[in-house]
């Protein structure tokens, strides 16, 4: 029954994000976007990550996204998309491939599969979901979290000008 349920949450989680990225209008595209976010905390409640789905829930489906509603009421795009469709397609499908091929050699080449099996159901109990994820989280991968918030700073930078552009 967990895998009928996963494989549902996946198949809503894929076919919502290409409506995502297909769509000419951005307010449409942004409310597919919500429902990926809501079938991925989905899949992090099936992973026994409750914390994270929380986090999914309230940080990316509630403050990124009203955040990305915002920057596009500000800057008015037309309802036929911010780039000519065929053009904004290849983008999309270039963009896709390269993130795929980054993800797999992420993957290959770094120690995240290799850990599995570290975390034993009775050390799980004891510490619990949270304090486990901080501790990764600001120990193991405290410079690609760095690095994402930092990210995130440039783009909400990139946004703002782009909003006073005008």
């Amino acid at each position: 029954m967990e895998q009928v349920i996963f494989y549902i949450l996946a198949f809503v989680a894929i076919v919502s994000s290409l409506f995502m990225i297909t769509r000419n209008n951005p307010v449409h595209s942004a409310l597919w976007m919500l429902l990926t976010f809501f079938a991925v905390a989905g899949i992090f409640v099936q992973l026994d990550a409750e914390f994270v789905a929380a986090i999914q829930v309230l940080v990316y489906a509630g403050a990124i996204l009203v955040l990305y509603l915002f920057v596009v009421m500000l800057l008015n795009p037309k309802s036929h998309g911010f780039i000519k469709v065929p053009f904004r397609y290849a983008i999309g499908v270039v963009a896709s491939v390269i993130i795929v091929f980054q993800v797999l050699m992420t993957l290959k080449s770094s120690e995240v599969i290799g850990k599995l099996g570290w975390v034993t159901p009775q050390l799980a109990q004891e510490l619990g979901n949270v304090k486990m994820f901080g501790k990764e989280l600001f120990t193991t991968y405290l410079v690609p979290f760095e690095i994402a918030s930092i990210l995130l700073l440039v783009a909400m930078i990139g946004a703002i000008v782009l909003a006073k552009k005008d």
